[in-house]
């Protein structure tokens, strides 16, 4: 029986995962089958449990992060900073699965190759993919982090956690005056239509993680006050990549075998599914 992968969450319909992990496969010349579960945090541990031998990974989003992270067997060095975890491998016994978290390297690819300057970086949204944006950050290098949220007291807390700056409600008249380098949303896609964004702040580049649709929301909104806007596509596929390295040789560092041609690959797939709406 062909090895089995997947990608749950909820909803997870619009998810390119299974677009870029078979491109990724084919490119490899492994016959493994890729799908997307639709699951519920409720539902992970009896779905976990339920899988046979024949599958080897799963790449997990939300609500699943947290759950995840705390069925986990054992956890990379990521998830156990971030408390999320967005992929789970079969341990080699065959007893349960471990867990990684590789949205922190895939964001902080993502932003790198677009040339971004992290230095000091706001982190919009308080979920688990803010976590791994103020790991992301902290690893390029970011001297000021500031996390801001409908919440302040949410922003505060991650913010007082990862030794960011500070957090700041998105209402607040603060957010005018920071001198940030780098904007980076993490909230879904349709809380962009009414999330409080002052307008000075659409002069800083934008790092949107959503993708469905592109233009977010808020990308709208930063483009049509004439700022930049860069999609979370870049994100999810050097996020999947580290996956793929995982689901292949169990470690997140071992390169594939000519890993610019797997992203070329992946980047094909989203280009043919973005032509597709």
């Amino acid at each position: 029986m062909p090895e089995q992968l997947a990608v749950l969450g909820l909803p997870i319909s619009h998810s390119l995962s299974p677009r870029i992990h078979r491109a990724a496969y084919a490119q490899l010349g492994l016959p493994w089958r890729y799908s997307a579960v639709r699951c519920a945090a409720a539902e992970l541990g009896t779905f976990l449990a339920g899988r046979g031998p024949e599958w080897r990974g799963l790449s997990v989003t939300m609500p699943l992060k947290e759950e995840a992270h705390r069925l986990a067997r054992s956890l990379d060095p990521v998830a156990e900073s971030s408390g999320v975890v967005n992929t789970l491998a079969r341990r080699s016994d065959g007893r349960g699965w471990d867990g990684y978290d590789t949205d922190v390297a895939g964001l902080a690819a993502a932003i790198r190759d677009a040339g971004l300057d992290a230095a000091r970086t706001l982190v919009i949204g308080t979920g688990a993919t803010a976590v791994s944006a103020v790991l992301a950050a902290q690893q390029l290098g970011a001297a000021q982090l500031w996390v801001a949220g409908r919440r302040r007291t949410a922003a505060h807390a991650i913010a007082r956690r990862f030794g960011a700056t500070d957090g700041i409600d998105l209402a607040d008249a603060e957010l005018r005056r920071l001198p940030a380098t780098l904007v980076i949303s993490t909230l879904p896609g349709p809380a962009g239509h009414q999330a409080s964004i002052p307008p000075e702040l659409t002069a800083v580049p934008l790092f949107d993680v959503a993708y469905d649709p592109w233009p977010s929301p808020l990308a709208e909104r930063w483009r049509a006050a004439g700022g930049t806007a860069h999609p979370g596509t870049a994100m999810l596929i050097e996020q999947a990549i580290v996956q793929v390295r995982i689901f292949r040789s169990g470690d997140p560092t071992t390169l594939l075998p000519d890993e610019s041609a797997v992203r070329a690959a992946m980047r094909g797939a989203t280009a043919s599914a973005d032509m597709g709406r």
